[in-house]
């Protein structure tokens, strides 16, 4: 190789492999913000309800060919301890499987369920959640999933850290439990592990925040006020957090592996390249709308800038550490360049035993049986699923650059429902008198 040419390819490759190295170990302190000390993790909790003054409650549960799972869901919020709210189940017009499920439990206990029913053509969460806002009665505005099983206490906590805080939202945990059903699950519900249990924390404390899909709660004044959510977004949780983070309002994160809101992995790979797809593409639409840019810290906004385009660098990363690497074995480059080319391979090594540790903690907080196969599953399925990753991110580019902004469903069966072996017993609670409202369907 000529020597301009391999000067300029080895100072490419420094560049390249000195941005990853602290991308990755960026990302990675991020990660472990929550376990920093002692004091930040018991901080990360729910406050203990004080029995006070309570707040008033509308559940939205959007529901498109939910029915496999829906009833369920419904069941499980009936059972909460909370005396006063509302479950609003959003259905299709063109959907009668779930309208039919949504209508037993309607009749069920008309005291607490209403059924609204979205007349768009088009469908999408966003739409469906907009069309249940004026609906709703409570003075909180909280968002479930059809698949969602939701723990009875949840409400009574997140009523006591809105009085206790004076949060206009406050973001409840989510997990996926389901860790066993195949490779790819087990990295999927770490990385929902580390999200909720950690990084969430730490955008909150920094003032921007990319809120989760549902276990979320806000003021419906303030709902209201920033216009519900963004119909055309396929990231609406990501745009309405960064919208209420941009305008100053306070954001609360708590997180009790007790109290978390439990969900399933997508039941194919296909299915979980779409939803990442969808994910990908939205926080690219988030990005582009540039509503992070009224953050007032510069901080803030490098936070913000980061943190969308965080699927698009690890798709690249997925790429070029292996070009790095083969660059330095196979390319007659100096041994400090060499060098170099590593630092990004130190950092990943890092990441995978911290994710072996996480997968112990994942495992003995909710009581499942972590075993010795599952750790090499761990390990053996990081190459593929940073190459499934990157394909999602791809994908997601693709499509929004040809418009292509349909909203693809990811289907439940419930697995999460089924415990594996070794798991603790889910709780019970008895369902409380209910309350006297009026009989309403939309």
């Amino acid at each position: 190789m000529p020597v301009g040419g391999l000067l300029f390819t080895s100072v490419l490759i420094v560049a390249v492999s000195l941005a990853l190295f602290w991308m990755a170990a960026f990302t990675l302190w991020w990660q472990m913000h929550a376990w920093r000390t002692p004091e930040t993790l018991a901080a990360t909790r729910f406050g203990r309800p004080d029995g006070g003054g309570r707040l008033a409650f509308s559940l939205l549960l959007p529901a498109r060919h939910e029915q496999a799972v829906l009833e369920h869901t419904i069941d499980r919020l009936l059972e909460s301890s909370h005396s006063d709210y509302e479950i609003i189940v959003v259905v299709g017009h063109d959907d009668p499987g779930t309208a039919a499920v949504a209508e037993r439990a309607a009749d069920r206990a008309p005291h607490r369920v209403r059924v609204v029913v979205d007349h768009h053509e088009t469908k999408n969460k966003p739409k469906a959640l907009n069309t249940a806002l004026p609906h709703c009665r409570g003075d909180i505005v909280g968002v479930f999933d059809a698949e969602d099983q939701v723990h009875p206490e949840l409400l009574a906590h997140v009523d006591h850290a809105f009085r206790a805080t004076g949060a206009d939202v406050v973001q409840g945990g989510v997990q996926l439990i389901n860790f066993h059903s195949s490779w790819y699950s087990l990295r999927n519900c770490l990385e929902y592990f580390f999200w909720f249990r950690s990084r969430l924390h730490l955008h909150a404390e920094k003032g921007f925040i990319p809120l989760g899909g549902n276990t979320v709660f806000v003021r419906t004044e303030v709902l209201r006020a920033a216009g519900g959510w963004d119909q055309n977004c396929l990231a609406e949780d990501c745009d309405l957090g960064v919208r209420l983070s941009s305008v100053g309002k306070k954001v609360v994160v708590a997180y009790d592996s007790d109290m978390v809101t439990r969900e399933e992995t997508p039941g194919s790979l296909m299915s979980l390249l779409k939803q990442r797809t969808r994910w990908n593409q939205g926080f690219l639409q988030v990005y582009r709308k540039r509503d992070w840019k009224q953050l007032p810290g510069r901080g803030q906004r490098w936070l913000a800038r980061y943190t969308l385009m965080t699927p698009f660098m690890q798709a690249a990363s997925g790429v070029i550490i292996p070009v790095n690497f083969a660059v330095a074995l196979f390319l007659d480059v100096p041994v400090g360049i060499a060098f170099v080319t590593f630092l990004p391979m130190i950092t990943a090594l890092v990441t995978f035993v911290f994710e072996i540790v996480g997968l112990h903690d994942f495992g003995r907080q909710y009581g499942l049986r972590v075993r010795f196969v599952h750790y090499l599953k761990l390990i053996a399925g990081g190459p593929f699923y940073q190459v499934m990753l990157a394909g999602a991110a791809i994908r997601a580019v693709w499509r929004e650059q040809r418009g292509r902004n349909e909203w693809e469903l990811t289907s439940h069966v419930g697995a999460h429902l089924t415990e594996p072996t070794g798991a603790a017993a889910p709780a019970t609670t008895t369902v409380p008198a209910p309350q006297t409202r009026e009989d309403v369907h939309q």
